[in-house]
Protein backbone atom coordinates (compact mmCIF):
# COMPACT_ATOMS: atom_id res chain seq x y z
CA UNK A 1 0.00 0.00 0.00
CA UNK A 2 1.28 3.47 -0.90
CA UNK A 3 0.23 6.40 1.24
CA UNK A 4 -0.50 9.74 -0.38
CA UNK A 5 2.56 12.02 -0.08
CA UNK A 6 0.37 14.77 1.37
CA UNK A 7 -0.55 12.67 4.38
CA UNK A 8 2.81 12.86 6.05
CA UNK A 9 3.82 16.35 4.98
CA UNK A 10 5.35 18.23 7.90
CA UNK A 11 4.67 21.88 8.61
CA UNK A 12 8.30 22.40 9.53
CA UNK A 13 7.80 22.55 13.29
CA UNK A 14 9.98 20.34 15.47
CA UNK A 15 8.15 17.23 16.68
CA UNK A 16 5.94 17.71 19.70
CA UNK A 17 6.49 15.45 22.68
CA UNK A 18 5.14 12.10 21.40
CA UNK A 19 4.47 10.78 24.89
CA UNK A 20 0.89 9.70 25.36
CA UNK A 21 0.57 9.14 29.12
CA UNK A 22 -3.10 8.33 28.85
CA UNK A 23 -2.36 5.69 26.23
CA UNK A 24 -5.12 3.98 24.36
CA UNK A 25 -6.22 2.20 27.50
CA UNK A 26 -5.11 3.94 30.69
CA UNK A 27 -5.83 7.51 31.85
CA UNK A 28 -3.20 9.75 33.36
CA UNK A 29 -3.79 11.80 36.46
CA UNK A 30 -5.22 15.31 36.15
CA UNK A 31 -2.81 18.09 35.33
CA UNK A 32 -2.22 20.78 37.92
CA UNK A 33 -2.33 24.56 37.32
CA UNK A 34 1.43 24.68 36.87
CA UNK A 35 1.34 21.94 34.26
CA UNK A 36 -1.45 23.70 32.38
CA UNK A 37 0.46 26.99 32.36
CA UNK A 38 3.58 25.26 31.08
CA UNK A 39 1.61 23.44 28.39
CA UNK A 40 -0.01 26.68 27.27
CA UNK A 41 3.36 28.45 27.14
CA UNK A 42 4.75 25.72 24.89
CA UNK A 43 1.63 25.88 22.72
CA UNK A 44 2.05 29.63 22.30
CA UNK A 45 5.68 29.23 21.28
CA UNK A 46 4.81 26.58 18.70
CA UNK A 47 1.93 28.72 17.42
CA UNK A 48 4.23 31.70 16.90
CA UNK A 49 6.69 29.56 14.95
CA UNK A 50 3.84 28.13 12.88
CA UNK A 51 2.55 31.62 12.05
CA UNK A 52 6.02 32.61 10.86
CA UNK A 53 6.26 29.49 8.69
CA UNK A 54 2.88 30.31 7.15
CA UNK A 55 4.11 33.80 6.30
CA UNK A 56 7.14 32.37 4.55
CA UNK A 57 5.88 29.26 2.82
CA UNK A 58 2.06 28.93 2.59
CA UNK A 59 1.74 30.63 -0.79
CA UNK A 60 4.16 28.16 -2.37
CA UNK A 61 2.89 24.99 -0.65
CA UNK A 62 -0.76 25.37 0.45
CA UNK A 63 -1.35 21.71 1.38
CA UNK A 64 1.56 21.84 3.81
CA UNK A 65 -0.56 24.16 5.95
CA UNK A 66 -4.02 22.74 5.30
CA UNK A 67 -6.42 24.13 7.91
CA UNK A 68 -9.77 23.02 9.32
CA UNK A 69 -12.02 25.36 11.24
CA UNK A 70 -15.76 25.88 11.58
CA UNK A 71 -18.86 26.74 13.56
CA UNK A 72 -22.01 25.12 14.91
CA UNK A 73 -25.14 26.58 13.26
CA UNK A 74 -26.94 27.34 16.52
CA UNK A 75 -27.71 30.97 15.70
CA UNK A 76 -26.23 34.10 14.10
CA UNK A 77 -22.54 34.87 14.33
CA UNK A 78 -21.55 37.78 16.56
CA UNK A 79 -18.65 40.17 16.91
CA UNK A 80 -16.73 37.67 19.03
CA UNK A 81 -16.71 35.27 16.06
CA UNK A 82 -15.73 38.10 13.73
CA UNK A 83 -12.82 39.33 15.83
CA UNK A 84 -11.48 35.96 16.97
CA UNK A 85 -12.01 33.77 13.92
CA UNK A 86 -13.54 35.24 10.75
CA UNK A 87 -10.88 37.90 10.24
CA UNK A 88 -8.16 35.36 10.92
CA UNK A 89 -9.62 32.86 8.43
CA UNK A 90 -9.56 35.51 5.72
CA UNK A 91 -5.99 36.46 6.67
CA UNK A 92 -4.79 32.86 6.40
CA UNK A 93 -6.74 32.23 3.20
CA UNK A 94 -5.11 35.30 1.63
CA UNK A 95 -1.67 34.05 2.67
CA UNK A 96 -2.30 30.87 0.68
CA UNK A 97 -3.35 28.40 3.39
CA UNK A 98 -5.64 25.68 2.00
CA UNK A 99 -8.72 26.06 4.17
CA UNK A 100 -11.73 23.89 5.00
CA UNK A 101 -14.63 25.42 6.94
CA UNK A 102 -17.11 22.96 8.44
CA UNK A 103 -20.64 23.97 9.35
CA UNK A 104 -21.07 21.36 12.08
CA UNK A 105 -24.81 20.79 11.85
CA UNK A 106 -24.72 17.31 13.39
CA UNK A 107 -23.04 18.76 16.46
CA UNK A 108 -25.98 21.05 17.18
CA UNK A 109 -27.81 18.20 18.91
CA UNK A 110 -24.92 17.29 21.23
CA UNK A 111 -26.42 19.51 23.93
CA UNK A 112 -29.85 20.50 22.56
CA UNK A 113 -33.24 18.83 22.31
CA UNK A 114 -33.94 19.98 18.75
CA UNK A 115 -32.14 21.27 15.69
CA UNK A 116 -33.87 24.66 15.86
CA UNK A 117 -33.85 26.87 12.77
CA UNK A 118 -31.15 24.78 11.14
CA UNK A 119 -31.68 25.79 7.50
CA UNK A 120 -31.73 29.54 8.14
CA UNK A 121 -28.82 29.28 10.57
CA UNK A 122 -26.68 27.44 8.01
CA UNK A 123 -27.43 30.01 5.30
CA UNK A 124 -26.74 32.79 7.80
CA UNK A 125 -23.27 31.38 8.43
CA UNK A 126 -22.54 31.21 4.71
CA UNK A 127 -23.70 34.82 4.33
CA UNK A 128 -21.32 35.99 7.04
CA UNK A 129 -18.43 33.90 5.70
CA UNK A 130 -18.73 35.38 2.23
CA UNK A 131 -19.38 38.92 3.50
CA UNK A 132 -16.24 38.71 5.66
CA UNK A 133 -14.12 37.88 2.61
CA UNK A 134 -13.97 34.10 2.58
CA UNK A 135 -13.63 33.09 -1.07
CA UNK A 136 -15.32 29.77 -1.93
CA UNK A 137 -12.91 29.27 -4.84
CA UNK A 138 -10.04 29.15 -2.33
CA UNK A 139 -11.80 28.00 0.84
CA UNK A 140 -14.00 24.89 0.95
CA UNK A 141 -17.23 25.48 2.89
CA UNK A 142 -19.23 22.34 3.69
CA UNK A 143 -21.83 20.87 6.03
CA UNK A 144 -21.04 18.04 8.41
CA UNK A 145 -24.15 15.98 7.61
CA UNK A 146 -23.43 15.98 3.87
CA UNK A 147 -20.23 13.91 4.22
CA UNK A 148 -21.07 10.28 5.12
CA UNK A 149 -17.47 9.07 4.84
CA UNK A 150 -16.35 11.61 7.43
CA UNK A 151 -18.81 10.25 9.95
CA UNK A 152 -17.77 6.65 9.26
CA UNK A 153 -14.35 7.49 10.69
CA UNK A 154 -16.02 7.79 14.08
CA UNK A 155 -16.12 4.01 14.53
CA UNK A 156 -12.37 3.26 14.38
CA UNK A 157 -11.61 6.48 16.24
CA UNK A 158 -13.93 5.51 19.10
CA UNK A 159 -11.87 2.35 19.56
CA UNK A 160 -8.86 4.54 20.39
CA UNK A 161 -10.27 6.46 23.37
CA UNK A 162 -11.50 5.51 26.79
CA UNK A 163 -14.63 6.48 28.65
CA UNK A 164 -12.46 8.13 31.33
CA UNK A 165 -10.65 10.29 28.77
CA UNK A 166 -13.90 11.52 27.28
CA UNK A 167 -15.33 12.37 30.68
CA UNK A 168 -12.20 14.41 31.51
CA UNK A 169 -12.66 16.61 28.45
CA UNK A 170 -13.43 20.17 29.67
CA UNK A 171 -16.44 20.63 27.38
CA UNK A 172 -17.98 17.34 28.44
CA UNK A 173 -17.25 18.09 32.10
CA UNK A 174 -18.77 21.57 31.88
CA UNK A 175 -21.91 20.36 30.14
CA UNK A 176 -22.31 17.55 32.65
CA UNK A 177 -21.91 20.00 35.56
CA UNK A 178 -24.59 22.29 34.10
CA UNK A 179 -27.02 19.50 33.26
CA UNK A 180 -28.79 19.55 36.64
CA UNK A 181 -28.91 15.78 36.73
CA UNK A 182 -29.88 15.31 33.11
CA UNK A 183 -28.36 12.10 31.69
CA UNK A 184 -25.25 12.57 29.56
CA UNK A 185 -26.06 11.62 25.96
CA UNK A 186 -23.76 9.37 24.00
CA UNK A 187 -23.42 12.11 21.39
CA UNK A 188 -22.20 14.66 23.92
CA UNK A 189 -19.84 12.15 25.54
CA UNK A 190 -18.22 11.42 22.18
CA UNK A 191 -18.14 15.07 21.08
CA UNK A 192 -14.30 15.19 21.22
CA UNK A 193 -14.15 12.24 18.81
CA UNK A 194 -16.54 13.99 16.41
CA UNK A 195 -14.15 16.92 16.42
CA UNK A 196 -11.21 14.60 15.79
CA UNK A 197 -12.98 13.12 12.76
CA UNK A 198 -13.68 16.62 11.43
CA UNK A 199 -10.02 17.55 11.70
CA UNK A 200 -8.40 14.32 10.55
CA UNK A 201 -10.59 13.32 7.60
CA UNK A 202 -9.02 16.08 5.46
CA UNK A 203 -5.56 15.66 7.04
CA UNK A 204 -5.66 19.15 8.47
CA UNK A 205 -2.28 20.29 9.75
CA UNK A 206 -3.50 23.51 11.38
CA UNK A 207 -6.45 24.14 13.68
CA UNK A 208 -7.09 27.70 14.94
CA UNK A 209 -8.13 27.41 18.59
CA UNK A 210 -8.46 29.36 21.80
CA UNK A 211 -6.76 28.31 25.01
CA UNK A 212 -9.86 26.47 26.23
CA UNK A 213 -9.88 24.29 23.11
CA UNK A 214 -6.36 22.94 23.47
CA UNK A 215 -7.55 19.76 25.25
CA UNK A 216 -9.80 18.98 22.28
CA UNK A 217 -6.87 19.29 19.90
CA UNK A 218 -4.63 17.18 22.13
CA UNK A 219 -7.27 14.44 22.07
CA UNK A 220 -7.25 14.63 18.26
CA UNK A 221 -3.47 14.37 18.22
CA UNK A 222 -3.68 11.32 20.48
CA UNK A 223 -6.24 9.66 18.19
CA UNK A 224 -4.03 10.26 15.14
CA UNK A 225 -0.99 8.90 16.95
CA UNK A 226 -2.83 5.82 18.20
CA UNK A 227 -4.37 5.05 14.81
CA UNK A 228 -0.96 5.21 13.16
CA UNK A 229 0.53 2.92 15.80
CA UNK A 230 -2.28 0.40 16.22
CA UNK A 231 -3.71 0.07 12.73
CA UNK A 232 -1.05 1.39 10.32
CA UNK A 233 2.11 -0.28 11.72
CA UNK A 234 3.63 3.11 12.49
CA UNK A 235 3.02 4.63 9.05
CA UNK A 236 1.68 8.19 9.10
CA UNK A 237 -1.86 7.88 7.84
CA UNK A 238 -2.94 10.83 9.97
CA UNK A 239 -0.48 13.66 10.78
CA UNK A 240 -0.85 15.26 14.19
CA UNK A 241 -2.41 18.72 13.74
CA UNK A 242 -0.93 21.82 15.31
CA UNK A 243 -2.72 24.57 17.25
CA UNK A 244 -2.72 28.09 15.88
CA UNK A 245 -3.67 30.14 18.92
CA UNK A 246 -5.73 33.30 18.67
CA UNK A 247 -4.32 36.57 19.98
CA UNK A 248 -7.82 37.90 20.63
CA UNK A 249 -8.61 37.78 24.37
CA UNK A 250 -11.78 36.21 25.71
CA UNK A 251 -14.54 38.77 25.23
CA UNK A 252 -17.44 39.25 27.60
CA UNK A 253 -21.04 39.81 26.60
CA UNK A 254 -22.96 43.02 27.19
CA UNK A 255 -24.07 41.71 30.60
CA UNK A 256 -20.51 41.21 31.81
CA UNK A 257 -20.58 37.40 31.55
CA UNK A 258 -19.10 35.13 28.87
CA UNK A 259 -20.28 36.11 25.41
CA UNK A 260 -22.77 33.49 24.26
CA UNK A 261 -25.47 33.24 21.60
CA UNK A 262 -27.69 31.36 24.03
CA UNK A 263 -27.53 34.19 26.58
CA UNK A 264 -28.52 36.87 24.12
CA UNK A 265 -25.70 39.10 25.37
CA UNK A 266 -24.02 39.49 21.99
CA UNK A 267 -23.84 41.97 19.13
CA UNK A 268 -24.70 39.99 16.01
CA UNK A 269 -23.01 40.66 12.71
CA UNK A 270 -26.43 40.86 11.07
CA UNK A 271 -27.67 43.55 13.52
CA UNK A 272 -28.40 46.98 12.12
CA UNK A 273 -26.45 50.03 13.25
CA UNK A 274 -29.37 51.08 15.45
CA UNK A 275 -29.67 47.62 17.01
CA UNK A 276 -25.94 47.65 17.70
CA UNK A 277 -26.18 51.06 19.36
CA UNK A 278 -29.05 49.88 21.56
CA UNK A 279 -27.16 46.76 22.66
CA UNK A 280 -24.06 48.77 23.56
CA UNK A 281 -26.09 51.42 25.42
CA UNK A 282 -27.46 48.63 27.60
CA UNK A 283 -24.02 47.13 28.25
CA UNK A 284 -22.85 46.89 31.85
CA UNK A 285 -20.20 49.34 33.07
CA UNK A 286 -19.59 50.79 36.57
CA UNK A 287 -20.03 54.01 38.52
CA UNK A 288 -16.51 55.44 38.13
CA UNK A 289 -16.46 58.40 35.77
CA UNK A 290 -12.84 58.26 34.62
CA UNK A 291 -12.35 55.43 32.16
CA UNK A 292 -9.29 53.26 32.76
CA UNK A 293 -8.23 49.87 31.44
CA UNK A 294 -8.24 47.57 34.45
CA UNK A 295 -9.29 44.02 33.43
CA UNK A 296 -9.18 42.71 37.01
CA UNK A 297 -10.79 45.62 38.82
CA UNK A 298 -13.15 46.86 36.09
CA UNK A 299 -13.81 43.89 33.78
CA UNK A 300 -16.96 45.25 32.10
CA UNK A 301 -15.30 48.58 31.22
CA UNK A 302 -12.12 46.78 30.13
CA UNK A 303 -14.19 44.56 27.86
CA UNK A 304 -15.74 47.54 26.05
CA UNK A 305 -12.31 49.12 25.68
CA UNK A 306 -10.96 45.85 24.26
CA UNK A 307 -13.78 45.60 21.72
CA UNK A 308 -13.23 49.19 20.58
CA UNK A 309 -9.47 48.63 20.40
CA UNK A 310 -9.81 45.49 18.28
CA UNK A 311 -12.07 47.22 15.78
CA UNK A 312 -9.95 50.39 15.71
CA UNK A 313 -6.61 48.50 15.70
CA UNK A 314 -5.57 50.37 18.84
CA UNK A 315 -4.61 49.27 22.32
CA UNK A 316 -7.42 49.38 24.90
CA UNK A 317 -5.20 51.66 26.99
CA UNK A 318 -5.10 54.25 24.20
CA UNK A 319 -8.89 54.11 23.84
CA UNK A 320 -9.24 54.62 27.60
CA UNK A 321 -6.90 57.61 27.48
CA UNK A 322 -8.96 59.14 24.69
CA UNK A 323 -12.24 58.70 26.59
CA UNK A 324 -10.73 59.92 29.86
CA UNK A 325 -13.30 61.65 32.09
CA UNK A 326 -16.07 61.26 29.51
CA UNK A 327 -17.45 58.34 31.49
CA UNK A 328 -19.56 55.41 30.34
CA UNK A 329 -21.64 57.53 27.97
CA UNK A 330 -18.66 58.63 25.89
CA UNK A 331 -17.09 55.16 26.11
CA UNK A 332 -20.23 53.54 24.72
CA UNK A 333 -20.39 56.08 21.91
CA UNK A 334 -16.77 55.31 20.97
CA UNK A 335 -17.49 51.57 20.99
CA UNK A 336 -20.67 52.00 18.96
CA UNK A 337 -18.93 54.09 16.33
CA UNK A 338 -16.00 51.65 16.13
CA UNK A 339 -18.24 48.62 15.66
CA UNK A 340 -20.67 50.22 13.22
CA UNK A 341 -18.02 51.84 11.05
CA UNK A 342 -15.92 48.68 10.93
CA UNK A 343 -18.88 46.44 10.08
CA UNK A 344 -20.56 48.77 7.58
CA UNK A 345 -18.91 47.08 4.61
CA UNK A 346 -19.62 43.60 5.95
CA UNK A 347 -23.27 44.39 6.46
CA UNK A 348 -23.65 45.91 2.99
CA UNK A 349 -22.06 42.86 1.36
CA UNK A 350 -24.22 40.56 3.47
CA UNK A 351 -27.37 42.34 2.33
CA UNK A 352 -26.33 42.04 -1.33
CA UNK A 353 -25.53 38.33 -0.97
CA UNK A 354 -28.85 37.65 0.75
CA UNK A 355 -30.64 38.70 -2.45
CA UNK A 356 -29.23 35.63 -4.23
CA UNK A 357 -30.04 32.52 -2.15
CA UNK A 358 -29.28 30.28 -5.13
CA UNK A 359 -25.64 31.38 -4.93
CA UNK A 360 -25.45 30.37 -1.26
CA UNK A 361 -26.85 26.95 -2.13
CA UNK A 362 -24.33 26.52 -4.94
CA UNK A 363 -21.45 27.40 -2.59
CA UNK A 364 -22.55 24.61 -0.24
CA UNK A 365 -23.15 22.11 -3.06
CA UNK A 366 -19.71 22.75 -4.53
CA UNK A 367 -18.02 22.55 -1.13
CA UNK A 368 -19.87 19.37 -0.17
CA UNK A 369 -18.93 17.73 -3.47
CA UNK A 370 -15.25 18.51 -3.04
CA UNK A 371 -15.17 17.39 0.58
CA UNK A 372 -16.89 14.12 -0.23
CA UNK A 373 -14.06 13.31 -2.66
CA UNK A 374 -11.48 14.03 0.06
CA UNK A 375 -13.37 12.04 2.70
CA UNK A 376 -13.89 9.02 0.42
CA UNK A 377 -10.16 8.88 -0.31
CA UNK A 378 -9.38 9.04 3.39
CA UNK A 379 -11.90 6.33 4.23
CA UNK A 380 -10.48 4.13 1.46
CA UNK A 381 -7.02 4.51 3.02
CA UNK A 382 -8.37 3.69 6.48
CA UNK A 383 -10.10 0.57 5.18
CA UNK A 384 -6.92 -0.49 3.43
CA UNK A 385 -4.66 -0.18 6.46
CA UNK A 386 -7.27 -1.95 8.60
CA UNK A 387 -7.60 -4.80 6.10
CA UNK A 388 -11.21 -3.98 5.28
CA UNK A 389 -10.99 -3.38 1.53
CA UNK A 390 -13.34 -6.14 0.37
Amino acid sequence: MTLSPTLGTDTGLPPADPADPAGPAGPAGPAGPGDERATYAVARERSAVLDALIDGHAAGDPTRFRMLTGDRPTGPLHIGHYLASLRNRVRLQDKGVETFVVIADYQVVTDRDSVGEMGSNVHGLVLDYLAAGIDPTRTTIFTHSAVPALNQLMLPFLSLVTDAELRRNPTVKDELAMSAGRPLSGLLLTYPVHQAADILFCHSRIVPVGRDQLPHLEQTRAIARRFNTRYAAGHTVFPEPEALLSDVPLLLGTDGTKMSKSKGNVINLRDTADETAARIRAARTDSERRITFDPDGRPAVANLLTIAGLFLDESPESVAERVGDGGARVLKRVVTDAVNESLAGHRARRADLARDPAHLTSVLHDGNARVNEVAERTLATVRAVMGMSY
